[in-house]
């Protein structure tokens, strides 16, 4: 029997660790956090010094229970989760649950899972590092309570089930101040002269050679008048300059330079990137993934050399020690790195894995490897006719590869540079025959939309969050429910600009177009996001501060280093933000964004935009102008263009809808837009139009085209004890449907070719699981009992009521089948108390809440 026991947080690390370890180990896994706070409001005890209420997590309730159970099996426990503030809470939580003593319990830590790195660290163990704990801790707590307070407000305020964070609404208000600098951004257009001249080759052969002038013209007439001074010039070579030139390599890759370049090279974005080099970790083929140090062991310096040296040889080598340039960096961490630099790829993984790995390989042998030499020339060329005017060729030539035979650092803005070519012979007091030169119109733009990487960069260098949350945090902004920001990419509009030529002493203009406004995947901030920012940036101008947001996340690294207590920090931080809580939800007005953007002609009634509880939204009708109990017309704004920008003739095309197309196969047939984008609906069957269709150009004939293929869609593809069943795709992938019953299906059925028999099993499946759903069901009141994970639960509504226990036990199936109606109402009254009287003004928690601060307010004084 193993006599240790080893608790990772992974079960794929698990797996990787056993097999280092051998026999006289058993490696089990938490499967991450084993504890969190409770899903209340009353999680933090704020009276009790910022006590934090942890339960162990319904999911984890089993895990833990083995865990146990393993204990009593071994002499010995190590606690082996990940080297950072998240890892060392991770093993202080499974002490508290495990009643393991966290002062005499082995901690062991490693930035690889290798054999070498294990066995370091079971020679070296430690124990829990409490200050490590308390920053993440902080961190927790104050998140939930600013969390907690903010979101509150914002339903109130803005609009419901929105949430907002400290980290998270700073992410966002970067995303969305770059979006109001382009809105407010105006394009200013000024003129580029190129010239095109013809000189030989070394073959003997015509060759172009481009230059340009070194200076710009503010308008047409200036640089036309320069193009008229050009006539009859001659152009001769003033001055070749050649200059030697290095470039360095890039340091290896911390979390943040990791996910930039896997979001430019492999177009990955972060949490995804994150969740690869996770499984990349923990099958050993990488150092740790969540890093801000730059530096390598010099043990892996002295094995990347000696690949180097046998791959591609000595002169290619140069070691290089990086240090970090953040003063909180833990240089004692590394690099994100391979494990085993004879490994140039990795081939057992999946596609991603691979190019991952292959991206990190590439980044850190790059690293250690010599400058590449270049030589870079200028050549200025004069104009007789001109006396202070200078066209520039320039062109380079790779002289050593150095690092660049192994890899290239990218870009978020690429596309805006042109690599320089090779020149032609040439030679000071050359004469250059002049093909033609242009004066070409160009424009000013305004700033690059974020990328995630990009977004990333800048919450670094403003010193927010740090590598452990980038991911999340843009992750948390960009999720549907809260809907602040979009990856999107939208297509350009065309624009004409002028170009004037100088050919045989002749000058001619035509007039040219060009898509501009392109954007691939990149971040925009949405009406709703723009109106959460604005207004927390109005009520919380210190939290909506870089630099004191940069500030906490120091006071947290000065908690993890044993320089502050984390409980002080909270209470600095967090009375004055309720006091501002509270007053902000006394005094502020609701968010409405209204903007009036002129009458219906028809009726001569107000057109505008609102934010409405439901989101953004156009509105025909002031509420001065309405009947009594007449409601206003409301209309969804049209794709990807905001309140800020409709105009009021896009305005009045939706309210022209929904319009009456007439009757097909004795139904109705109506066009429109609704909640989830235009439609056909012809009777009560609601068809959607397909992606980027305009609604308004559907004319009866496409509209029965549609009601046609909707008909075959829902054609029924098999019958079950006569009932007819059809199938179809909807939000959550392929489905079945049987009377009111939908049932998914699985990407392991071929879905275009379903079987009879494939059909029938899938419904009887899902026909069974809904049979034992049930234990009582009282569809008049919206009231079941079911069966769930972990038992009889209540359904009330859309919100699920627990059962209590009785004499501690959890009641069972059985004996929730006796529950009366009267029982269950009981139950849902207690947690519930005005559930089923008549509605009436909730005493909100608001006085007691200031009541509680108050007290501690003055007990602070």
């Amino acid at each position: 029997m193993p006599k240790n026991l080893v608790i990772v947080e992974s079960p794929a690390k698990a797996k990787t660790i056993e097999k280092i370890l051998g026999k006289d180990y058993t490696v089990k896994s938490s499967f991450g956090h084993v504890r969190d706070l409770e899903k209340s409001d009353s999680a933090v005890d704020i009276e009790n010094d910022f006590a934090p209420k942890y339960v162990i997590t319904p999911d984890k309730k089993k895990v833990v229970k083995d865990l146990r159970d393993a204990i009593k099996k071994v002499d010995h426990v190590w606690l082996a989760t990940d080297e950072d503030r998240e890892g060392e809470a991770i093993s202080w939580h499974l002490c508290e649950v495990l009643k393991l003593p966290p002062a005499e319990t082995k901690r062991i830590v490693f930035r690889e899972i290798t054999a070498p790195a294990i066995q370091r660290a079971i020679l070296a163990p430690r124990t829990v590092d409490i200050n490590l704990v308390n920053a993440q801790q902080a961190r927790r707590v104050l998140d939930r309570l600013v969390g907690y307070e903010l979101s509150g407000l914002l339903w109130k305020k803005v609009k419901g089930g929105l949430s907002a964070g400290r980290v998270q609404s700073v992410a966002l208000k970067l995303v969305v101040e770059r979006e109001k600098e382009i809105t407010a951004f105006v394009s200013e257009n000024f003129f580029r002269v190129n010239a095109l001249f013809s000189v030989e080759n070394e073959q003997g052969k015509s060759v172009d050679l481009k230059a340009e002038s070194t200076q710009r013209f503010s308008d047409q007439t200036t640089a036309e008048g320069f193009l008229k001074e050009c006539i009859g010039a001659t152009y001769r070579i003033d001055k070749i300059e050649v200059k030697p030139t290095k470039r360095r390599p890039t340091p290896p890759f911390t979390t943040s330079t990791l996910q930039q370049e896997a979001s430019r090279k492999l177009y990955m974005n972060v949490k995804r990137t994150m969740s690869v080099a996770q499984r990349l970790y923990e099958k050993g083929l990488i150092s740790y993934m969540r890093t801000d140090s730059t530096a390598l062991s010099e043990t892996a310096i002295q094995a990347i050399e000696q690949e180097i040296n046998k791959v591609y040889g000595a002169q290619y080598a140069q070691v290089r020690r990086y240090k970090s340039k953040s003063a909180n960096t833990q240089e004692a961490h590394e690099a994100i790195r391979p494990t085993d630099f004879s490994r140039h790829s990795f081939g057992g993984g999946d596609r991603d894995e691979e190019r991952l790995y292959d991206l990190i390989w590439k980044r850190t042998v790059a690293s250690q490897m010599a400058d590449a030499v270049l030589e870079k020339t200028n050549v200025d060329i004069a104009i007789s006719t001109v006396a202070d005017a200078t066209l520039r060729a320039s062109g380079e030539v790779l002289k050593f590869e150095g690092f660049l035979k192994v890899y290239l650092e990218s870009n978020d803005d690429d596309e805006d540079e042109e690599a320089s070519g090779i020149l032609p012979p040439l030679k000071e007091g050359q004469i250059l025959p002049l093909q033609y030169m242009t004066a070409t119109e160009r424009f000013t733009r305004p700033p690059s939309r974020f990328t995630e990487a990009a977004l990333v960069k800048q919450l670094e260098e403003l010193g927010i969050g740090r590598p452990s949350t980038y991911a999340p945090t843009i992750s948390k902004i960009m999720e549907d429910n809260r809907g602040y920001v979009i990856r999107d990419s939208r297509d350009g509009v065309e624009r004409e600009f002028r170009v004037l030529t100088l050919r045989n002493d002749k000058i001619s203009q035509k007039t040219d177009t060009e898509t501009t406004g392109t954007v691939k995947n990149r971040l925009f901030a949405t009406d709703i996001g723009i109106a959460v920012s604005d207004f927390l940036g109005e009520h919380f101008k210190q939290i909506m501060d870089y630099g004191f947001t940069a500030n906490v996340e120091e006071k947290f690294d000065a908690v993890a280093a044993g320089k502050a207590v984390w409980t002080d920090m909270l209470e600095d931080f967090y009375f004055p933000f309720h006091e501002n809580v509270e007053q902000t939800l006394e005094e502020a007005d609701r968010v409405t964004k209204e903007r009036i953007l002129g009458n219906d002609p028809e009726t001569g009634r107000t057109i505008l935009t609102r934010l409405s509880r439901r989101g953004p939204v156009l509105q025909l009708g002031a509420p001065e102008e309405l009947a009594p109990e007449e409601k206003p017309r409301y209309a969804n704004l049209p794709t990807g263009v905001g309140m800020d920008e409709v105009t009021l003739e896009q305005a009045l095309e939706l309210f022209r809808l929904p319009k009456t197309l007439g009757e097909y196969l004795g139904a109705e047939v109506v066009v429109g837009i609704g909640r989830y984008g235009p439609y056909v609906r012809w009777g009560d069957t609601f068809i959607s139009l397909d992606r980027g269709e305009d609604p308004h150009g559907v004319d009866m004939d496409r509209a029965k085209e549609l009601v046609v293929a909707k008909q075959k869609a829902d054609a029924p593809v098999a019958t079950y004890k006569g009932q007819p069943i059809t199938k179809g795709k909807g939000r959550f992938g392929p489905f079945l449907k049987y009377g009111s019953i939908y049932v998914n299906v699985p990407k392991r059925y071929d879905f275009d070719n379903l079987k009879q028999d494939e059909i029938v099993e899938l419904l009887e499946a899902k026909l069974e699981k809904e049979a034992n759903r049930y234990i009582h069901q009282w569809e008049e009141e919206k009231i079941a009992v079911e069966n769930g994970r972990w038992g009889p639960f209540i359904r009330w509504g859309k919100k699920t009521v627990n059962i209590p226990k009785v004499d501690g036990e959890k009641v069972t199936k059985e004996a929730a089948a006796d529950m009366t109606l009267d029982e269950a109402k009981a139950i849902i009254e207690a947690e519930h108390p005005d559930a089923f009287k008549a509605k009436k003004k909730a005493a909100t928690k608001k006085t007691a809440t200031k009541k509680k601060t108050t007290k501690t307010s003055r007990k602070k004084k």
